[in-house]
């Protein structure tokens, strides 16, 4: 691992005046260090030679040890603060990054790794921005310095620093390497920790079922525990890693006092140099030994800013067809260090949609038109790709062939830009129904989601009725519903011209289904490109064209 990876730089600025200033604060520190060492030393040598002390000297010391505490504190709060600012911007950058590659990248991630890294991971560089880089520029700054006057002042001292304190940062490249593979794995298992528990609280019904439960929860146990043990093994490298420094750093600055020691005995040396060279010495190696500690420290924080560096760097290796897509992912991979260009202005948009010989994960290729105010229904039996259909033209899935909006490349589109999506699963979060229907909305209208509902044939709820977890409170036709609301609130916004809906009837009556087929034909008239899978036949009845897919070979 760097001392400072360059990429940290690169991805949050704000690292960078903060070396500047912990550069300035370690010349600070090592200057009060010096002084007060030649202080100390030279009142002790006044008192035994009985010259008289300067009368400055007390209020002198008082005044560099409070220097030394601001100082202290203000490397403190400065990584702090530091810290909160490199950590939102990395935050922002992930999330860029994740936006940038779309759904289709993400689908195939673990999303409870991500949040781990981006939420505790990114978290746990506080002790990396707030001691440890500190620390290190301490060590660059102070360490040569300090061995530099001690040199000045008794060389043969100065000459036994110069030989020991390479030992030391041998000692920490060996620890710690050892240490970063062991906080690799402690931060892949609370990964897995997160992932495995998310896995089953969302699947706690069905287990419950089925009782699965018990073996559920064993796993989630067995999982805590190897969590536990890499947490101890941590502590056990951290433990080591601190008694070999203690241990070198306290043998060499022996071999300084002992032979400091002899010489003073010996009348070879006088008083107040061997005082000044015995309290450098330790000053000497400490800046070194805290570099370790800190590093155990700060550990956590660096494995998971490499894994943001892995996404922020990773190359999306999507396949397209045509070369316009080709040109176009090129653009999208350049734009992780670039500007993000302005979104292009599609608000006078038509709606004409052309599909051509689009492909998606192997299944047989398919072309149709979907012109506005028309109702385009889907259909085809279980995994012939209906639902891939509508996950390519929102890019949640690569995909061959050609989709134009308008003559415009869809893949030069942001599919929040034009397109108004419901899919089988309803994706409710927790909260209101209306801040549902309104997600994403930075100002929701109360009118619009109110009639979102009414056109989803969900006049009966409330708009202010509260949700729990994953649209907890409601019935799955209520659900699928709602989720047909959020659409249908989108289309009112500025440039979304095609309404996509997969399966909305699929938990209704056929009562309520034929309701909302009236509210998707009134919803086409009014010039929207809507498009439809379904299985149901009723939805022939509203249809202007049916596109039928077939199962691959």
């Amino acid at each position: 691992m760097k001392p400072v990876d360059p990429r940290l730089l690169r991805y949050a600025p704000s690292a960078r005046r903060y070396l500047a200033a912990s550069a300035l604060i370690a010349m600070a520190q090592t200057a009060v260090t010096i002084a007060f060492s030649w202080l100390i030393a030279d009142g002790i040598t006044s008192v035994v030679e009985g010259r008289g002390s300067d009368a400055a000297t007390p209020a002198l010391l008082a005044l560099i040890v409070v220097a030394r505490g601001v100082l202290l504190w203000a490397s403190e709060a400065w990584g702090s603060a530091a810290a909160a600012r490199a950590g939102a911007q990395l935050r922002a950058a992930l999330l860029a990054a994740i936006g940038r590659r779309g759904p289709a990248w993400l689908a195939n991630r673990n999303q409870a790794a991500l949040a781990v890294t981006a939420g505790h991971g990114l978290d746990a560089l506080d002790p990396y921005f707030s001691r440890y880089i500190p620390q290190l520029v301490l060590t660059a700054v102070a360490t040569p310095v300090i061995v530099g006057v001690i040199w000045l002042s008794d060389w043969p001292s100065g000459l036994t620093a110069a030989l020991t304190l390479p030992l030391i940062p041998l000692f920490l490249v060996l620890i710690g390497l050892a240490t970063r593979g062991v906080q690799r794995r402690q931060l892949q298992v609370l990964q897995q920790l997160a992932a495995r528990f998310t896995d089953t609280v969302q699947g706690l019904s069905t287990l419950r079922i089925f009782g699965r439960e018990r073996r559920a929860a064993a796993r989630t146990r067995d999982t805590a525990d190897r969590y536990r043990t890499e947490t101890m093994r941590v502590l056990r490298y951290s433990f080591l890693s601190g008694f070999a420094l203690e241990l070198l750093s306290s043998l060499a600055v022996a071999l300084i006092a002992v032979a400091v020691g002899f010489r003073l005995l010996a009348g070879d040396m006088e008083l107040g140099v061997g005082l000044f060279v015995l309290l450098l010495a330790p000053e000497a190696f400490l800046p070194l030994r805290q570099v370790g500690v800190q590093f155990h420290a700060a550990a956590e924080g660096v494995a998971a800013t490499e894994q943001v560096f892995e996404v922020l760097e990773a190359e999306d290796r999507c396949a397209v067809g045509s070369e316009e897509a080709e040109t176009s992912r090129s653009a999208e991979v350049g734009r992780e260090t670039a500007p993000v260009s302005p979104a292009r202005d599609i608000s006078g948009a038509a709606g004409m949609l052309q599909v051509r010989e689009l492909r998606v994960r192997g299944l047989p290729p398919v072309s149709f038109d979907a012109t506005p105010g028309t109702i385009t229904l889907i259909e085809g039996p279980s995994a012939s790709g209906k639902s891939s259909l509508l996950a390519a033209l929102r890019g949640a899935a690569p995909f061959s062939g050609e989709a134009r909006l308008d003559d415009v490349n869809v893949r030069l589109l942001e599919p929040a830009d034009w397109l108004a999506w419901a899919g089988q699963r309803p994706g409710l979060l927790q909260g209101s129904i209306a801040a549902n229907v309104a997600l994403g909305d930075q100002r929701p209208d109360a009118a619009r989601v109110r009639r979102a509902l009414d056109t989803a044939c969900a006049s009966g709820l409330d708009p202010a009725t509260v949700l729990g977890v994953q649209g907890g409170g409601l019935s799955g036709g209520q659900a699928q519903r709602v989720a047909v609301a959020r659409a249908l609130y989108r289309t009112g916004t500025r440039g979304i011209r095609v309404l996509a809906l997969d399966e909305p009837s699929s938990a209704l009556d056929a009562d309520t289904e034929g309701r909302l087929w009236t509210s998707l034909r009134a919803t086409a008239d009014a010039g929207m490109t809507v498009l439809l899978v379904s299985h149901r036949r009723s939805a022939r009845e509203v249809a202007d064209s049916v596109v039928e897919l077939g199962v691959p070979a």
